[in-house]
């Protein structure tokens, strides 16, 4: 079973002392034990380095770039990179159009058109209502029990 992580899992996962740690941690953990490919696209990681990167008092971690660097190579490192192509652009565009996506939505919108072109059907994420719209997409939050294969 393949997994997408949404943005807000990876920062948590690289941020100990954040109170979601723990539950993110220990479900990423659970897929891992149940041998799930956990994967990520390009757009995570540019969501990744824009709250990293930007002020704590704008709401994000005020990182440096070394340090968002660093935590951005663990990403890279342990988790699978689902590539962009014109499929993906394609199935955002229409995505976009026929289910109306507005505003920071397309976001969530260009996770699932890269889910659908390679096949991944699960998301993990703790913004479960931002892929409710998505017909064939499972959304699992990591407080929920990790069904095992």
């Amino acid at each position: 079973m393949r997994y997408l992580l949404d943005s807000n899992i990876l920062l948590r996962l690289t941020k100990p002392d954040d109170h979601d740690y723990p539950v993110v941690r220990s479900a990423v953990d659970a897929l891992w034990a149940s041998e799930a490919e956990l994967c990520y696209t390009s757009e995570d990681p540019a969501e990744f380095w824009n709250v990293c990167t930007r002020p704590a008092e704008r709401n994000g971690f005020g990182l440096s770039i070394a340090g968002t660097d660093r935590r951005a190579r663990l990403i890279e490192n342990q988790f699978t990179l689902l590539p962009d192509s014109e499929q993906v652009h394609r199935e955002w565009r229409r995505l976009v159009a026929t289910e109306n996506v507005r505003g920071v939505q397309v976001h969530d919108a260009r996770l699932v058109a890269a889910m659908r072109v390679h096949g991944v059907t699960h998301v993990l994420t703790l913004n479960d209502q931002d892929f409710a719209r998505f017909d064939g997409i499972t959304v699992v939050h990591p407080a929920k029990p990790i069904e095992p294969r």
